[in-house]
């Protein structure tokens, strides 16, 4: 894929042979993102895992101390004083058979976070296959499927962000805005980093973390040296 001018210009103010200290590579993505909305800052972890074993897993969910910069939407999926609660807390929206059924005929997504009681996942099941590939399905690993639906609500709309590997055993992690700033990027991304350390799968050998690069929307990927966290 063809660059444009400016990504190449911005490209030249990064060093591919260096792994940047954390601090150092935020202030370079910084510089680095010049385009004319604020971009996302994204971390990409490569883990020496294999994510075909059960065993080999990494999953769970960590809350960034300054957010992510985004207005999460979110739809709890309860009934009773549990539905109450969540509309209490600021749930956007709150349902039971009602919403899987205007999911299934309106192909409606209009949430970033969808929570549950466990009574409520057999109900949601019949979602899987068009929530599964999205991401949206809850999991009681992320913290998303829980009798605490208030703290939950709370959690996913003050930043709180669910990690995961892919199929190449790399997490892909939104921790913010580049106009946060180095320190709040930081901030940001040592939570998350120190998340996905403490969640290392006993059966996991040799080193964990391969490589760690960060990089904004459209900026260029900076290498960042993770063996201070290790």
């Amino acid at each position: 894929m063809k660059k444009g001018k400016k990504y190449i210009e911005n490209a030249k103010l990064v060093d591919r042979t260096k792994l940047y200290d954390t601090l150092d590579a935020f202030e370079t993505l910084c510089k680095t993102s010049t385009a004319k909305f604020d971009e996302t800052v994204e971390v990409h972890v490569k883990l020496g895992v294999d994510s075909r074993h059960a065993d080999q897993q990494v999953r769970g969910a960590v809350v960034l101390p300054n957010g992510t910069g985004k207005t999460v939407r979110t739809l709890v999926f309860a009934k009773g004083d549990h539905a109450k609660e969540a509309e209490e807390a600021g749930s956007d929206f709150v349902g039971a058979e009602d919403l899987v059924a205007k999911i299934q005929q309106e192909n409606w997504f209009d949430y970033d976070v969808i929570i549950a009681t466990p009574d409520m996942m057999g109900v949601i099941g019949r979602l899987g296959k068009v929530l599964g590939p999205k991401g949206l399905m809850p999991n009681p690993k992320a913290g998303t499927v829980t009798m605490d639906v208030a703290k939950a609500v709370t959690e996913a709309k003050s930043g709180k962000i669910e990690y995961r590997l892919d199929k190449q055993n790399i997490i892909h992690c939104p921790i913010g805005k580049a106009s946060f700033g180095k320190e709040k990027l930081t901030e940001n991304f040592e939570a998350l980093i120190g998340a996905i350390i403490k969640a290392k799968p006993a059966a996991a050998k040799g080193q964990y973390i391969r490589t760690c690069a960060v990089a904004s929307t459209m900026g260029p990927g900076i290498k960042v040296n993770t063996a201070r966290y290790m």
